[in-house]
């Protein structure tokens, strides 16, 4: 059986600093390696969402000029169909303004309030103050890294699980030692750097994840992850 994997590519152009745009490379070359079929489709501004034909959803992060406008479009073409994808156990990754976007409302310093998608029991507020640096996190039984650059604090509601626990530098609000948010088929971090090269085992993760919504129980091909893990290691010694 020849298994494809369908990745909707969430404001590619709008968001996607600090190397955003490599988490989808990673997922793809991933799947390529393995021999599954995957295609990636952009969907911008004023395009509605199929929530029958993607697997697995990206946005990455932006500046708050562009997020006004990726929450404007969100609530006037997107959110229904994406409510729907997160009821079919579609999988999302978010990254920093993406994943603010996933809970109730993002407050900037200036400007109004930005409405969430309330798909996670989350707020963010931005802080006076940008968190910036290498971060590890603790997440079961490994470690996930990336570097870290927002002003935004989340806080996330009672009993929302994060994606980890902050070993080295601040997470979600440089406070409750959380970082990200990982809610059934939804993940969010503030991780840039790209996240996803220097930390496979998350990226199959999310690939076996997404596959599971078609195909079942997937257990994908072990791959030589040599020269990854290495980048992973290095990464954790830096920030020690």
């Amino acid at each position: 059986m020849v298994l494809e994997l369908k990745i909707a590519h969430l404001y590619p152009d709008l968001l996607n600093i600090y190397g955003d745009r490599g988490n989808v490379l990673a997922l793809y070359q991933r799947c390529q390696w393995r021999g599954i079929q995957v295609s990636v489709t952009a969907l911008d501004l004023g395009e509605k969402v199929d929530p029958d034909v993607y697997d697995l959803y990206f946005m990455g992060g932006g500046q708050d000029a562009q997020q006004v406008l990726v929450c404007d479009d969100l609530h006037q073409t997107k959110a229904t169909g994406l409510r729907e994808a997160v009821k079919n156990e579609a999988v999302f990754l978010t990254i920093c303004g993406g994943y603010q976007l996933l809970g109730h409302y993002y407050k900037p310093m200036q400007g109004r309030e930005l409405k969430g998608l309330s798909l996670i029991d989350a707020y963010t507020v931005a802080g006076e103050k940008r968190l910036i640096g290498n971060i590890v996190i603790q997440r079961d039984d490994s470690t996930v890294v990336g570097f870290e650059n927002h002003s935004g604090l989340t806080h996330l509601g009672e009993g929302v699980r994060p994606l980890g626990r902050v070993i080295t530098g601040c997470g979600n609000n440089n406070d409750d030692k959380t970082e990200g948010v990982h809610s059934g088929t939804l993940y969010g971090t503030y991780m840039h750097g790209s996240l996803l090269p220097k930390n496979p085992k998350l990226t199959d993760e999310l690939i076996e994840q997404a596959l599971r919504r078609r195909y079942g129980e997937i257990s994908l091909t072990p791959l030589d992850d040599t020269l990854e893990q290495s980048a992973h290691e290095r990464a954790v010694a830096l920030s020690s």
